[in-house]
C-alpha cells in the first residue's frame, strides 16, 4: 500500500529482457533504500514492483509481460526518469490517499497550461475508467496522488503546484504522453457492493 506522495525521482539505468518480461535496474536518486530487503515493495511511476538486490544507490525489479502491456513501463528507455515511493509503514503519515500500486489503465495528457503560479493539466482517461473519476475526488497519475478539479466525460483536469512539478516526473510531461492511472480504491469497492453482478 502507498500514499501517492512521491519520495524521489529515479532514473532507469538498464533494461534487459527476461522470459517475456524484463528486468529494470533503477537508480534511486535521493531515496534511501538502505534498510530495504529483497522482496520489499516499491511504487515505480505508480506500479507496485518487488525489489531485487536493493542497495543504497539502486535496485533491480522484474516486470511481467502483462505489466509491460498495461502500463507505461513497457515504453521506458534507459535514462528515463521515474517516480519512486516506498511502501507505506503503519507509523507513516497518510499524506495523499490510499494507493495500491495496481494500475487500472493508461491515460494521455491532452494539454497543460499556466494557471497562476500552478499549471493545469487535462488528461483523457479510458472510457471504462471514466465513471470512477469525480470532481474533488482522488486519482493517482504516474504514482502521484492528485485531486481532480474538473470532469468532462472521459476528460479530467488537475492543477499542479510548482513543488509537484519540480519533485515528480509530471513536470516533464508533454501533450500526447501516456500516463499510468489508478482510480480511487473506495470508488471501485463501492461499485462492486452496489453492482455485485458486474
Amino acid at each position: 500500500m502507498f500514499t501517492g506522495i512521491v519520495a524521489s525521482m529515479g532514473v532507469l539505468m538498464q533494461r534487459s529482457s527476461v522470459d517475456g518480461g524484463c528486468r529494470l535496474h533503477i537508480s534511486c536518486g535521493e531515496l534511501d533504500i538502505g534498510n530495504c530487503l529483497p522482496g520489499d515493495s516499491i511504487a515505480v511511476s505508480g506500479v507496485c514492483l518487488t525489489m531485487l538486490e536493493p542497495s543504497q544507490s539502486g535496485f533491480y525489479a522484474d516486470v511481467s509481460r502483462e505489466s509491460l502491456e498495461l502500463t507505461t513501463l513497457g515504453g521506458l528507455q534507459q535514462g528515463d526518469h521515474i517516480n519512486l515511493e516506498l511502501a507505506l509503514a503503519l507509523q507513516d503519515r497518510l499524506g495523499g490517499h490510499m494507493v495500491s500500486g495496481h494500475v487500472d489503465g493508461k491515460g494521455r495528457l491532452l494539454s497543460r497550461r499556466p494557471d497562476g503560479s500552478a499549471q493545469r493539466f487535462e488528461f483523457e482517461v479510458p472510457e471504462n475508467l471514466a465513471k470512477y473519476v469525480a470532481r474533488k475526488g482522488s486519482i493517482c497519475v504516474n504514482g502521484v496522488s492528485l485531486t481532480v478539479n474538473k470532469v468532462d466525460g472521459v476528460r479530467f483536469s488537475v492543477c499542479l503546484i510548482p513543488h509537484t512539478l519540480d519533485v515528480t516526473t509530471l513536470g516533464l510531461l508533454q501533450a500526447g504522453d501516456e500516463v499510468n492511472l489508478e482510480v480511487d480504491l473506495i470508488a471501485r469497492y463501492l461499485e462492486r457492493l452496489l453492482h455485485p453482478e458486474s
